[in-house]
């Protein structure tokens, strides 16, 4: 009965180390891939002109190939997303794991879920059809298709990964921290703020990983609400990310426009993993302090 347990414990053990080192050998495929098709485009137009070059036009008759302004737009949309949508999906979160009554945690948890099932299409289809008017409207700019539109909806689109794990972590402190803080006489407010919080603090961080891999890697509703012209970033202008500057010439690339876009791709790989890389070095400076 042991050697069973014990071949059964082996077996599992080497079905989820496969499983691991399919993950990595998908990662690290990716990596050379992109590495591999991004590089002739770089060395053809140059490193510097490639990254710091203002100006996109793939397809004119002198094309020049600055991306300068997708990766600036790519960053202000991104962390303006963060800005509008990691307040609120965290206070939302507490709210929901500490302070809301079931019937009302009941359903503002399904509404969540459906936000995260949600399409990407959809949403770009409700920020062309209502945001963008509401924004052209409101501030008396000539087109509502803009950087502001975009990072609205982005800050929605994160929403639910914040609020689905900051409740998950928040729920699995140990209700004995709280107990203990508030028999020192804490506030409940104040205690779920500065013990359930911290003590929480791994999983708050995860959500915001999360939300901020959503936000970067977005195209098709960014797409929709952008206007996707390769302007440099300006609140009220239209604007092109890094995403969809893959997306929208993809289909009819060629030659070096083709090689170019893959080059964006691995900026846009780059640009994630550095991004990752920082958070986790982050929260393990925190943990060992």
């Amino acid at each position: 009965m042991r050697k069973r347990q014990q071949l059964g414990e082996t077996v599992i053990h080497g079905i989820f180390l496969l499983l691991g080192l399919i993950t990595v050998g998908c990662v690290l495929l990716i990596t050379v891939y992109l590495v591999l098709s991004g590089i002739p485009a770089i060395r053809r137009i140059g490193l510097f002109d490639f990254l710091l070059g203002d100006t996109w036009a793939s397809t004119a008759a002198s094309p020049s190939f600055g991306i300068l302004p997708f990766i600036l737009t790519s960053v202000y949309g991104t962390a303006g997303a963060i800005l509008f949508g990691v307040p609120v999906g965290f206070l939302t979160a507490v709210y929901l794991a500490k302070l809301a009554p079931p019937r009302v945690k009941a359903v503002a948890e399904g509404a969540v879920s459906l936000l995260a099932g949600v399409p990407s299409v959809v949403y770009g289809l409700v920020g062309m059809l209502v945001l963008a008017p509401g924004v052209r409207k409101l501030f008396h700019v000539p087109d509502g298709s803009s950087l502001l539109s975009a990072i609205v909806v982005l800050a929605v689109m994160i929403l639910p990964s914040i609020i689905k794990v900051s409740v998950t972590a928040l729920e699995a402190v140990p209700p004995e921290y709280e107990d203990a803080s508030l028999a020192l006489g804490a506030a409940p407010v104040e205690t779920y703020f500065r013990v359930s919080v911290p003590a929480a603090r791994s999983g708050i961080a995860a959500a915001v990983v999360l939300g901020v891999g959503r936000a970067i890697g977005e195209a098709m509703a960014v797409m929709m609400v952008s206007g996707n012209v390769p302007n440099m970033p300006s609140l009220f202008q239209s604007v092109r990310f890094l995403t969809t500057a893959v997306a929208s010439e993809m289909a009819y690339s060629s030659g070096l426009q083709r090689q170019a876009l893959f080059s964006i791709a691995l900026v846009l790989y780059l640009f994630v993993l550095l991004i990752n890389a920082a958070l986790n070095f982050f929260l393990k400076r925190d943990k060992e302090g």
